[in-house]
């Protein structure tokens, strides 16, 4: 008999609560162990019921969702889905530990079928997620002059050489001049956005056009643009149809929209534009990916984050048969070690790094022009 996944689920609204837990409990893999109206109740219930995954609103009386992470989650480590209305303290609450987040269903036709469709994914592998407990205050960081580190090329045995420390007061070296490399692209899912931030922001002003796909719904992508252009040396702004991809500049793919790098001229552009899902997302990595495998080929840099199932991995393995220099974040690192495993598997990945290394890489390989 599999046994099924203990869920406890936190939310101040009683009406939404109670469909909520009618739902999941309609669903033979989970149980609902109980539930909160609010953080200060799930605070006192949390030991006793010691679920495998919880669902935290962010917006209650009281103890918010937000400071319920800080001050919980390091003594009770739990995987913890952000069930939450358009609101920029998601990434905040992700910042602070939360392992993933699905947005509120709102009132056009079919909102809480698809609702709970993805919710009820999210938690079925979201209970193995690895929730990354901060050293800092999330909002410690928001400053673009603290983004900084001091890289270190790939070493020639093909590791990466760690000698350096980051530091908030030394900027990384600037990329190459005259590098081979005009487009990096990166994707990733679940725990994906403070991985991408670890990422970016450690990159330095003048880089080759980054783009980017993370699953993330429309409404919250603007906002999460907003906040690594906060954070980071690089100009980050969410895509629009037909923007120029350039040195410097990092667009973010729209939520709900598939993002493909085309040709415009001597350089490259992106559009953005609406059409089925593929490997069950939109946007979708293996989208971007198939695309700049076609069009940028071996002047590209892949990366492949933390995330649940396997979008991106078939389009990595184009990127690195057409040329292309993949990275794939390695299995201890990762919120859930799933779309970089699965890349990995089919021999799309050139090489696996650890979160905190892969600027290191990717500017390592820039460094060999």
């Amino acid at each position: 008999m599999v046994q099924k996944i203990r869920v406890m689920v936190v939310d101040d609204s009683m009406l939404f609560r109670s469909w909520l837990i009618k739902c999941l409990q309609e669903d033979p893999r989970f149980e609902v162990v109980g539930f909160a109206a609010n953080a200060l109740e799930a605070k006192s219930k949390l030991p006793m019921l010691k679920p495998d995954i919880m669902t935290l609103d962010i917006e209650m009386p009281g103890m918010t969702g937000l400071q319920f992470l800080k001050e919980v989650l390091p003594m009770h480590p739990v995987p913890i889905i952000l069930v939450s209305s358009l609101n920029v303290q998601v990434f905040d609450a992700l910042a602070a530990g939360a392992v993933d987040f699905v947005r509120k269903p709102e009132s056009e036709p079919g909102a809480r079928e698809r609702f709970i469709r993805t919710l009820r994914s999210k938690l079925a592998v979201g209970k193995n997620a690895h929730p990354r407990l901060p050293s800092h205050d999330p909002s410690a960081i928001l400053n673009k002059a603290k983004a900084a580190s001091v890289g270190s090329a790939i070493s020639s045995s093909g590791g990466i050489g760690l000698q350096h420390t980051l530091s908030a007061a030394h900027r990384t070296a600037a990329a190459p001049a005259h590098s081979n490399v005009d487009v990096i692209a990166i994707g990733a899912s679940t725990g994906g956005t403070e991985a991408i931030l670890e990422v970016v922001r450690h990159f330095p002003a003048k880089m080759p056009g980054i783009v980017i796909t993370q699953h993330m719904p429309a409404g919250f992508t603007s906002m999460y643009a907003e906040r690594l252009n906060r954070i980071c040396n690089l100009q980050v702004r969410e895509a629009k149809h037909g923007d120029k991809i350039q040195p410097g500049l990092v667009l973010l793919a729209p939520g709900g929209l598939q993002m493909r790098v085309v040709r415009m001229g001597s350089g490259y552009a992106v559009t953005c534009s609406d059409g089925e899902k593929v490997s069950g997302h939109k946007p979708s990595v293996d989208v971007l990916f198939d695309s700049v495998a076609s069009t940028v080929r071996n002047r590209a840099i892949g990366v492949i984050l933390t995330g649940m199932g396997a979008d991106g991995a078939a389009g990595m393995l184009r990127m690195r048969k057409a040329g292309a220099y993949t990275i794939g974040q390695d299995r201890d690192s990762c919120v859930v070690y799933g779309m970089p495993m699965e890349a990995f598997k089919i021999g799309a990945v050139c090489m696996q790094a650890p979160l905190n290394s892969i600027h290191h890489a990717v500017m390592g390989r820039l460094a060999k022009g």
